[in-house]
């Protein structure tokens, strides 16, 4: 049997999916000082690790086709600085985090931005969300891969600073890793208080590690001239096509600053950006390439051994609780995007706990956190090094920066009505860029690259399986349930008698009859005193003000009990049904003598049968039907009382 309820539900065109009850909106906001120490905790992680591998990264390429000398060393740096300060201080920072859609950031809600200007303008927006699904797709390959990496770099600190330990590694980052995920089912409330401090901690360690090198040896402070960069190109062209493919890991995490920019606004993050993180960032870089221009040894992990003896191990643990936040930053976006994405109608309903009192944000999802368990430690066992992980990061990373820039030029000459030479401007130094590290990081397809671009094909295989299968499902229940209105009409012809209480008939739209409702009437031949069809709609903007939520239809006859409630939510929304209508009660929109505290709720539940027309691949039409039979169950989906629930057998050909 399958949930149809779920299935059909999600099927209709605009169902929102459930959440659980909302929490309190009333908790104080951090402002100022307290709003940028948190930032820092949660935007940065990602990017802030970097240093741990990614020069290391560059010159162990291809067993060290980057070689120490002072060309090299000076291009590659001065490659980093300048792709930094071009792709995240000038797209994400100045410009990109300018295209927020109702204050929200992110792939998905740049794509929801963007389909919302050019559907105004009658353009066709099919693409845009195809945009958007693809680089939430690739967002996905680089949730498995980033916390492995990072943890795993972390923890091979122990090879410096103990060698003997060195044989530890790979299980004491498992044990970390084991221990994070089992962590996510009690939130993230209590220990994210500690992330900021400790966050601007390792920004300080950063900064204070490469501080010595850059004062001994002042003369790399010449690698951040563009004129390096330019030299090193033209000079070996061949091997800095290469060296861009690992390069691009200085910018991994710069989605993050536009992503979380809902939770923190534009300003803290620009602000711990240009103070904190990017002075912290380049000091770090200068200082590893100085100790290698002067100890060609060095390349094998310049980040730690940057340190003295006596500050490894404390480094080591610090760096290793860098990386956990980093690590936690990462699941707690792929919950937020998943959540995002059942509300569009992009992944089928499933369970999500609220962990969080006051935060609305902080969110639990069962069966993404076990996948994304499952997917990180495979991954570590299998590549056992940050080294050989680095040949597998950077694709997705890379494709989702491609996919960010074409979606800001769109909006951008729509939104701010850029001329075509500013267009021109920025696709070239944004996308072109970011063409060339993508070029850079198919070279590494082969030898690791395939995993990300494989993880992405499967969600967006998943994704727009699911996207079309709703849409299949929802055209051939329409036709069963038939037209609302006619149903109405026939029960006041009919007469039918009608008992005290109240039901609740969840249903996608007002256009339809709810199947539970029609099986009512025909097998009962009764309907309750008080009759209210209830629709959840998800429109294209991440949150909708409670005044402008409800609507209320009486569907033509005023004194019947019998009504359609319409709630629309944002794609960032919390959706519940009892707490929508509780909201109708108090705002007198359902009239009085309703008792919501007793209603029962009639949900529809049976099975979808694979039909013969050829609207999907048979396939698609079986993935489809396993993605619904093991959605969330149908109370969890709607946020229901389980003790006041009715379920009515049906079906629906798909």
């Amino acid at each position: 049997m399958t949930d149809l309820t779920t299935a059909a539900s999600s099927a209709g065109a605009d169902t929102a999916s459930s959440a659980p009850e909302a929490p309190p909106t009333g908790a104080p906001k951090p402002v100022g000082a307290a709003l940028l120490l948190a930032a820092l905790g949660v935007v940065f992680g990602d990017i802030g690790t970097s240093p741990l591998y990614a020069l290391q990264t560059v010159f162990s390429l291809d067993h060290g086709i980057v070689r120490p000398t002072a060309g090299d060393v000076y291009g590659v740096i001065s490659l980093m600085f300048w792709s930094v300060t071009l792709i995240v201080s000038a797209k994400y920072v100045m410009v990109l985090m300018r295209a927020d859609n109702d204050g929200e950031g992110g792939v998905m809600a740049l794509a929801a931005l963007a389909r919302r200007l050019y559907a105004r303008r009658g353009g066709r927006t099919g693409l845009l969300m195809a945009l958007g699904i693809l680089g939430v797709s690739l967002f996905y390959g680089d949730s498995v891969i980033t916390p492995a990496i990072s943890v795993l770099s972390a923890v091979e600190g122990l090879k410096v600073a103990a060698p003997g330990l060195a044989h530890l590694v790979v299980p004491v980052a498992a044990v970390i890793l084991t221990g994070l995920f089992a962590a996510q089912r009690f939130g993230t409330g209590k220990v994210g208080t500690l992330f900021g401090p400790v966050t601007l901690l390792w920004f300080a360690a950063l900064a204070a590690a490469g501080i010595p090198q850059v004062v001994a040896h002042p003369n790399v402070l010449a690698g951040l001239s563009p004129t390096y960069a330019v030299a090193f190109v033209a000079a070996h062209p061949g091997i800095a096509f290469v060296a861009m493919g690992a390069v691009v890991l200085v910018i991994t995490g710069a989605e993050a600053l536009y992503a979380d920019m809902g939770h923190f606004g534009r300003m803290p993050i620009l602000r711990a950006w240009f103070f904190v993180v990017f002075p912290a960032l380049t000091l770090n870089y200068l200082g590893q390439a100085a100790l290698i221009l002067h100890h060609p040894g060095a390349t094998t992990n310049p980040f730690f051994l940057l340190l003295p003896g006596w500050s490894q191990v404390p480094m080591v643990v610090l760096a290793t609780a860098a990386t956990v936040i980093a690590s936690q930053a990462v699941i707690s976006g792929a919950f937020s995007l998943s959540r995002q994405a059942m509300q569009l109608g992009m992944l089928p309903a499933l369970r999500v706990r609220q962990t969080s009192e006051h935060e609305a944000g902080q969110i639990y999802l069962p069966g993404i956190n076990g996948a994304l368990f499952v997917g990180v430690l495979a991954l570590m066992f299998a590549f056992r090094s940050s080294a050989r992980l680095a040949t597998a990061y950077g694709v997705s990373v890379t494709g989702a920066l491609v996919i960010d820039t074409i979606l800001l030029l769109l909006v951008a000459r729509v939104l701010w009505d850029w001329p075509a030479w500013k267009l021109a401007a920025a696709g070239i130094g944004f996308g072109g860029i970011e063409l060339t590290f993508l070029a850079g990081n198919l070279s590494k397809v082969a030898h690791g690259g395939w995993l990300p671009l494989l993880i992405a094909a499967c969600v967006f295989t998943v994704m727009t399986t699911w996207q079309k299968g709703r849409a299949v499902v929802a055209t051939n229940r329409r036709h069963k349930e038939g037209p609302l209105q006619e149903f109405i009409d026939h029960v006041h012809e009919q007469g039918l008698p009608r008992v005290p209480g109240t039901a609740v008939f969840p249903h996608p739209d007002k256009e339809t009859t709810p199947l539970a409702m029609r099986a009512t009437v025909e097998h009962n031949h009764v309907l309750h005193e008080h009759v209210i069809v209830i629709s959840a709609t998800s429109v294209n903007v991440p949150h909708v003000p409670p005044a402008e939520r409800l609507t209320v239809d009486d569907l033509g006859y005023e004194d019947d009990g019998i009504l359609h409630l319409s709630v629309r939510y944002g794609f960032a929304d919390h959706v519940d049904l009892p707490a929508a209508l509780r909201q109708a009660c108090a705002d007198d929109l359902i009239g009085p003598g309703i008792d919501i505290e007793g209603a029962s709720y009639f949900l529809s539940r049976g099975t979808i049968t694979l039909g013969r027309e050829k609207m999907m691949a048979t396939w698609r039409k079986r993935l489809f039907a396993q993605l619904a039979r093991h959605a969330a169950d149908p109370a969890e989906y709607f946020g229901l009382p389980v003790q006041r629930i009715v379920t009515m057998g049906s079906h629906v050909t798909l």
